[in-house]
């Protein structure tokens, strides 16, 4: 499975997880539909819900007049997953900055894209 496409379904996946409060491994199975488990998309599941609380921590001094709360599912689960690749994956920022901007083009709304970037680039410079 290419890398962006592990992004993608490790993006399905967690949105389920926050949003229906289903179990990883059910979430994962179905996102995957028969499709062969990647390691890289486990990583980023399992990694990002093991460091929410730490993530959120991270990413709430960059939110200017938002709080996580406030933020839509979508570019939170976005967020969560691309701090989480930031801190913890030996994959290059900038890939990940970029990457984060596809999917929230993709998934998000008009201005996801612009806020994921703001809140991304000012994470990268904090680590």
């Amino acid at each position: 499975m290419k890398r962006r496409t592990a992004r993608e379904k490790a993006l399905q996946a967690l949105f389920q997880v926050n949003v229906s409060n289903i179990e990883p491994n059910e979430a994962i199975e179905h996102v995957l539909d028969e499709e062969t488990p990647d390691q890289f998309m486990n990583s980023l599941v399992f990694g990002t819900i093991e460091h929410e609380k730490e993530l959120d921590e991270l990413i709430t001094p960059h939110l200017v007049n938002w709080t996580i709360d406030r933020l839509a599912n979508i570019d939170k689960t976005i967020l969560r997953m691309a701090a989480y690749e930031l801190k913890y994956e030996e994959v290059p920022a900038n890939v990940t900055l970029d990457e984060a901007v596809e999917l929230a083009k993709a998934f998000g709304d008009d201005h996801s894209s612009k806020f994921v970037n703001g809140v991304l680039s000012k994470i990268k410079k904090g680590l």
